[in-house]
């Protein structure tokens, strides 16, 4: 059986000086001990993360992402913290390569910035609630089909929103803790900036840029190492 080299972040964590929110994402840094992709699906399947991201080339920042049940071609949390553990781990990367495109990647204090096109994430779709009761009162996840990111403005002045992400896909990932595609496509519909207060505790920011892209960023802290696939997340 493989033993790849693999740490386990928390994305988009709650603001400095608290120890929660964030979600968990598993990166493989040497992407070549698992080649092929149904290997890689069926870690990510065991792993159980709502992403699992595969480093391909750690100096290019190429790199693979897949949930449990698919591969993807570009998610927001998986490179938010796959930036910050290259940079942890010495490599100096300004730019992700997923497969849909590149994607530019930097620091600002603690918060690791990256910027994508809104397009990528396309798919998700988002619900308007009237109170954000209202979306904390939902069930993990509500009935229906198909990717749902619900939401209500807790101080639409200041571009506060909270939010809560359902990929309802089947695949054992009930309620994401913090989804930056989502993010992506909801700054974009609103055409603002946000400060969005997703799941149990995360936070995650964005910012609007010209053209339909959309820069998202948040805090990334550790969570734990692993060198065999058993050890992993327990």
């Amino acid at each position: 059986m493989i033993d790849p080299d693999m740490a386990v972040v928390r994305v988009f964590a709650g603001p400095p000086g608290r120890a929660e929110g964030g979600n968990p994402l598993g990166v493989v840094l040497d992407g070549a001990s698992v080649p092929g992709r149904e290997e890689r699906q069926r870690l990510a399947a065991q792993l159980g993360y709502s992403e699992t991201v595969f480093v391909d080339d750690a100096a290019r920042g190429a790199v693979d992402i897949h949930t449990p049940s698919t591969r993807l071609p570009f998610a927001g949390h998986p490179l938010v913290g796959t930036a910050w553990l290259l940079w942890q781990r010495g490599y100096e990367v300004t730019v992700l390569r997923p497969p849909a495109g590149d994607v530019p990647v930097w620091r600002e204090g603690e918060t690791v910035w990256i910027r994508a096109r809104a397009a990528w994430a396309a798919g998700r779709r988002t619900q308007q609630f009237a109170t954000v009761a209202e979306v904390d009162a939902l069930p993990a996840p509500p009935p229906g089909e198909g990717w749902l990111y619900a939401w209500a403005w807790e101080d639409e002045e200041r571009g506060r929103v909270r939010a809560r992400g359902f990929p309802r896909r089947g695949d054992g990932i009930a309620e994401d803790e913090a989804t930056g595609a989502a993010a992506l496509t909801l700054t974009a519909e609103l055409g603002r900036p946000l400060e969005i207060r997703q799941g149990a505790a995360s936070r995650i920011l964005t910012r609007c840029r010209p053209g339909g892209v959309v820069d998202l960023g948040g805090r990334v802290t550790p969570l734990g190492s692993a060198r065999t696939c058993g050890s992993v997340g327990t």
